[in-house]
């Protein structure tokens, strides 16, 4: 099978990602790098049934392993009022006031 990274191609993804690499560390590299791609392709290459449920961790998520869905419904901290209390400052709406942060616009 042909390396996929060629050297003039690592050469390049190293200029790209600023690195400095000795000659040694960067055939180390590439090496590395074209076998875990050839990994890569024996995993796609390897034949799946198009039945094959989807699992995590090698453990199926069967109906009753699923965990249940939680109701997104809105419910209000019961103590407000004390936890806004804390805040520096707020509004008559019950709104964390900020201060503004100035900014300048860089030239």
């Amino acid at each position: 099978m042909p390396e996929e990274i060629s050297p003039a191609l690592f050469a390049h993804l190293v200029e790209l990602a600023a690195l400095e690499l000795t000659p040694e560390e960067a055939e180390y590299l590439r090496r590395e790098l074209n076998r875990q791609l050839e990994a890569i392709h024996q995993l796609e290459a390897t034949p799946i049934p198009p039945d094959t449920p989807i699992t995590s961790h090698g453990v199926p998520y069967t109906p009753p392993r699923r965990a249940p869905l939680r109701d997104d419904a809105w419910r209000p901290y019961p103590n407000r009022d004390a936890l806004l209390r804390q805040a520096p400052e707020t509004d008559a709406e019950g709104y964390v006031v900020v201060p503004d942060i100035p900014h300048e616009t860089l030239t």
